[in-house]
């Protein structure tokens, strides 16, 4: 049991849906290369599915769809979900409710469904995803094992989850070493 903060988990339950990974600054693939994946679904024996949080293209879906830009979702913005199926579009809506202690998510919803949801409760945060972010059966428990990833539990914080130091913010948190990798200039010759 491991204690950051005033919250206390189990590591060994990490990653589970709706935790959050941080490329370990040794993860030099530029697919994830900085990134904190929203982690989706997660199984040993079926894979893991996610979406990068962090790598907004600085458009709105009114922007990126003509037919939406006088819509209620015209300014919902757009990110870079991941290296697959990078064309693909996927709605995603949070909202985390301190008072219940939790964190509601809709994944992979169609428009309908998102003007829905922001017509019955405006505190959710609508997302749109070009792409995703997946591993094979094992992967994934493969790859944290390896020390790729960072897995954290998710918390209120996702609602600042899109500032642009996202990545280097919450991984400083995690331990002094990391703080001072997450610190490190991109280029060394200019350390």
């Amino acid at each position: 049991m491991r204690n950051r903060g005033d919250e206390h988990y189990d590591e060994a339950t990490l990653p589970f849906p709706g935790s959050l990974l941080l490329a370990h600054p040794s993860l030099l693939d530029p697919n994830f290369k900085h990134s904190v994946v929203l982690l989706t679904t997660h199984s040993e024996d079926e894979g893991s599915l996610g979406v990068i949080v962090n790598r907004p293209l600085e458009q709105n879906l009114g922007e990126y769809d003509p037919e939406l830009e006088n819509g209620v979702l015209a300014n919902v913005p757009v990110y870079s979900g991941g290296p697959v199926a990078d064309e693909q579009l996927i709605l995603v809506a949070w909202k985390w409710s301190p008072q219940e202690g939790s964190f509601k998510l809709f994944f992979g919803i169609n428009a309908q469904k998102a003007e829905e949801i922001l017509a019955e409760d405006s505190a959710y945060e609508l997302r749109a995803f070009l792409g995703h972010s997946g591993w094979g059966e094992g992967q994934l428990d493969a790859e944290i094992e390896e020390g790729a990833w960072v897995p954290i539990k998710l918390s209120p914080e996702i609602e600042s989850v899109m500032e642009k130091d996202v990545w280097r913010t919450l991984l400083s948190r995690q331990s002094p070493e990391l703080r001072v990798l997450a610190d490190e200039p991109e280029d060394l010759s200019l350390n």
